[in-house]
């Protein structure tokens, strides 16, 4: 067996130990009766601001991409996006969506280091607006914790978003490792990427666009998290969900499970679990979130399945590289 296998193994292995560990302890019938009777009218306003979310997401990239001296037109940039995305959420491949969207940008004709790098730092982008949120938006929230959660929330957001900048200011270093090392292919490119992390985030028209698009985005996320809480009769606010549902996001980012499955829920039920939200209204809340999530990932599928370039074989190779 490979090792990409064995990796697969192991993220539905994690994926199905974490969703069989929440759901002994929660009432399904009471989930599931949430969620088919969730309110259509409600839905379908969540529908188009996944369309919108799409919209931000490459958007996002292209200001990346125009910072780094790359380009891609819109309608590439959201067709390669789609593609990614759907590699994210419906495949449980060993290829991540990442990988597929630098190859197919370079197949289109970016060079090789502005694929990954704008790829990478629309990534960084992402995490950073995550943190920037939850830390602008917490001290309204605080009130809605008990003084036993709200004395460690706040040391715990400090200490994110120090390690938000101080991660920042490590990639934007990277190129100044001996020069004895210059010649190696990966201090090449670690210089490379350090170039192009100043001029994304020290310029501050480019920051603007790449932070100011991730703020937005998240912001539409926690709007999408809100109106499914409200569809199936959850007591939560707007601002609940733009404090708690940065750190789920930021727990699915981490590539040990398929698609977020499993780890999203967990983390989900623990986060609602702070204003009161009993579990099996907050795996609802998730199961519908990981649904919305797997209804956008279908367009890329189909995009996809219409391209000539379908061999997940080669992504296996280029992603080796």
């Amino acid at each position: 067996m490979s090792k990409k296998h064995i990796y697969l193994a192991l993220k539905f292995l994690v994926s199905g130990g974490l969703i069989w560990f929440l759901i002994d302890g929660i009432d399904l019938g009471a989930a599931s009766a949430r969620i088919l009777d969730a309110d259509l009218q409600i839905l379908s306003m969540v529908l188009g601001l996944t369309v919108f979310q799409i919209g931000i997401c490459v958007v996002r990239w292209r200001a990346v991409l125009g910072a780094i001296n790359g380009f891609l037109s819109f309608g590439n940039g959201l067709r390669l996006y789609l593609i990614g995305f759907f590699f994210n959420q419906a495949l449980p491949s060993s290829v991540g969506g990442d990988a597929v969207r630098i190859y197919r940008a370079y197949k289109e004709g970016l060079s090789l280091h502005c694929s990954i790098n704008s790829v990478m730092l629309e990534r960084v982008a992402t995490v950073l607006g995550l943190i920037l949120l939850v830390v602008f938006a917490a001290p309204f929230f605080i009130d809605r914790v008990g003084p036993e959660d709200a004395a460690w929330i706040m040391p715990a957001l400090s200490a994110l978003g120090v390690a938000g900048l101080a991660g920042l200011i490590v990639l934007m270093f990277l190129d100044r490792l001996p020069s004895k090392y210059s010649h190696w292919r990966f201090v090449h490119g670690l210089a490379l990427i350090a170039a192009d992390t100043r001029r994304v985030f020290l310029s501050p028209v480019n920051a603007f666009k790449a932070l100011g698009l991730s703020l937005t985005g998240h912001v539409n996320v926690a709007l999408v998290a809100y109106l499914l809480g409200l569809s199936i009769g959850l007591e939560i606010t707007w601002l609940d969900c733009m404090v708690l549902m940065p750190p789920v996001l930021l727990v699915m980012t981490l590539p040990i499970s398929i698609a977020g499955w499993g780890v999203r829920e967990q983390a989900m039920v623990s986060a609602f679990a702070l204003i009161g939200i009993s579990g099996e209204g907050a795996l609802a809340l998730s199961i519908m979130f990981g649904l919305v999530a797997l209804l956008m990932g279908l367009p890329g599928g189909i995009v996809w399945l219409m391209s000539s370039d379908k061999k997940i074989e080669e992504l296996d190779e280029f992603s080796d590289q």
